[in-house]
């Protein structure tokens, strides 16, 4: 008889999730303490400050005051990428997308956490030389793993790749 050596499926994931969440609400914990009713923390002058801003709505400002909207569409996302992650092959070549994944799932979280008990998102990072939108580390987790995802997408996986995770070859896709 073999002893599986590494934990259950998905929960290495969890914990991952967990860790990578309280990091999230840590940072946005400390904008609160240090930023919240003060002047803008310059980091480099004329180009990256620390400003604490309540987001009401979504990525860059859109859907203002739509909380309930947000929190089921979030709902769902999670739903769907818990579907796919616990889809996808305990092998070597899905490792880096299930990595992506946890980034991802972590980064929702992080911003539902605060929709829920908030009703709102604290932001902080401010890149005033491009005037970006303020954002915060669960939107980092989001926007780099989106990139990362997109390079896979482009020159790693192929299409074959996902007829496991679709539960659905060729045939029964219609092709």
């Amino acid at each position: 008889m073999r002893i599986k050596k590494s934990l259950p499926k998905g929960l290495s994931a969890l914990l991952a999730v967990c860790l990578l969440v309280v990091l999230d609400q840590f940072t946005k914990y400390l904008a609160v303490l240090k930023l919240k009713d003060q002047a803008p923390y310059m980091m480099i002058p004329g180009v990256f400050q620390l400003r604490y801003l309540e987001n009401r709505g979504s990525a860059f400002g859109m859907m203002q005051n739509r909380q309930f909207f947000l929190l089921v569409v979030t709902v769902l996302f999670l739903a769907l990428l818990i579907w796919f992650f616990l889809r996808l092959p305990e092998t070597k070549k899905f490792r880096p997308l299930k990595v992506i994944l946890v980034f991802v799932l972590s980064g929702a979280v992080g911003n539902m956490i605060d929709r829920v008990r908030l009703r709102y998102v604290i932001d902080f990072f401010y890149f005033e030389l491009i005037d970006f939108p303020i954002f915060n580390v669960a939107d980092i987790y989001i926007t780099v793993s989106g990139i990362l995802f997109f390079i896979l997408f482009l020159f790693y996986y192929k299409e074959e790749d996902f007829h496991t995770v679709w539960g659905a070859g060729k045939k029964r896709l219609g092709k």
